[in-house]
């Protein structure tokens, strides 16, 4: 089970950039959590998240293939989860899954918290 009470077989499979990017932070001794609910009485997750520094991770999929982020109505869900991830103090940053498999999601989020006198 997670930190919410569910059990891990029903919560998404990272993807690869979700994997690698957190491989990445822990190199650089980034605490973060995994598939973190930001809203209580939502079904909302950040892919990642840092929430001492209220900083939502979402690696972005499916660029090429069509998927439900480059479609009108997934599109426009995931606005409103940013919108309310906004109104609640969040930032959200998104990467590709090169920029997360690379590294340079990694580096940007370290600098990200360097700027806002976190690490």
């Amino acid at each position: 089970m997670n930190r919410d009470g569910i059990p891990n077989a029903t919560l998404p499979k990272m993807s690869v950039g979700q994997a690698a990017l957190s491989r990445h932070l822990e190199a650089l001794g980034i605490d973060h959590k995994t598939e973190y609910r930001f809203v209580a009485h939502r079904r909302w997750r950040f892919d990642l998240a840092i929430p001492s520094a209220m900083l939502g991770i979402e690696v972005e999929g499916g660029m090429w293939v069509g998927g439900r982020h480059n479609r009108g109505k997934g599109m426009e869900q995931d606005l409103a989860k940013y919108d309310a991830a906004a109104r609640l103090g969040w930032s959200v940053y998104r990467c590709s899954t090169e920029m997360a498999t690379s590294g340079h999601a990694a580096d940007t989020i370290d600098i990200i918290l360097s700027l806002r006198g976190i690490k």
